[in-house]
């Protein structure tokens, strides 16, 4: 087996983390690939570790440069989703620590790092790698990986805690509540829902309608959800299902995936919607959904 197909998961699993993007992570991957069959392997003593070092490498300069290339996007810009569960892309996702890595949440956090904190963060805290892999990974000394990593651990440590930990049946409820309500335009009790300083963001790209700001209060984002989740019609239909490691909210027709929505929720009810529309972020996920033939089965 060629050992970059031996790896896939756990390089895709570094660019995603890396990048926030599945398409990107893709890009990556086959780079690294295409870099391998040109490596005389004699020389190379470890095909794993110096894989992982061309894929953290290519990662960190797609996110130096898609950084640049953000403050042109239009609108809010949010990471792109993976759906999990069933689907292999991130690998097994069995324990809190493995989901966790991978939650949108996490990876909106992350934004927050330079790449060089955000490499040294992912490859130690994610795929466990010793402070002297990570140093020989992307390229620096022991010591300077270790204070990378600690600077990033006390950076996101600062944020504060975005949601609960989730119960299953209790987010369910919750959820198919808020939608209920939103599709029937009941303003009150979709209110009643949120907690007073709610949080509601949209990734449209420009490509679709969507606010463009982000939009906060309780009673703004009562109606401004409402209005959004009354748009969808037309054979489409909503799902509760798994992405990126936790519940998420899928909107799907027959042509593929239109939106997916993250709702965290916290002890005074729904803390942050965030919707991501973009179809160009939407791809990989409607080809995940392809594989398998749809939604139907995939409840969370």
């Amino acid at each position: 087996m060629d050992d970059v197909e031996r790896l896939r998961g756990r390089l895709f699993g570094i660019a995603y983390r890396m990048t926030g993007s599945a398409t990107d992570a893709e890009e990556i991957v086959q780079d690294a690939w295409l870099r391998w069959q040109g490596v005389d392997r004699t020389a190379v003593r470890d095909a794993d570790a110096y894989l992982a070092r061309v894929v953290t490498n290519l990662s960190i300069k797609q996110l130096t440069s898609a950084r640049a290339r953000r403050e042109t996007y239009v609108g809010e810009w949010l990471p792109e989703p993976v759906l999990t569960g069933q689907f292999d892309a991130l690998g097994p996702l069995e324990v809190v620590a493995e989901r966790e890595s991978v939650s949108f949440a996490l990876l909106l956090m992350l934004e927050r790092l330079t790449p060089a904190e955000r490499a040294a963060y992912v490859l130690h805290e994610a795929f466990a790698y010793g402070y002297r892999d990570v140093a020989g990974l992307i390229g620096t000394s022991e010591a300077n990986a270790r204070q990378l990593a600690s600077r990033a651990g006390k950076k996101l440590a600062a944020e504060p805690r975005r949601e609960q930990p989730v119960d299953r049946a209790g987010w369910r409820k919750l959820v198919e509540r808020f939608v209920a309500a939103a599709r029937l335009g009941e303003i009150e009790e979709l209110e009643q829902l949120l907690a007073a300083d709610v949080v509601s963001r949209a990734d449209s790209g420009g490509q679709v309608t969507a606010a463009r700001n982000v939009v906060s209060g309780r009673s703004k984002v009562a109606r401004y959800l409402s209005g959004a989740v009354r748009r969808f019609g037309g054979g489409i239909e909503a799902y509760l299902t798994e992405a990126n490691g936790g519940p998420a909210l899928v909107a799907a027709g027959p042509d593929g995936v239109v939106a997916i929505a993250f709702i965290a929720v916290g002890a005074d009810g729904v803390t942050h919607v965030e919707f991501v529309m973009n179809p160009d972020k939407l791809a990989f996920a409607t080809a995940q959904l392809s594989q398998i033939g749809g939604l139907s089965d995939l409840t969370w």
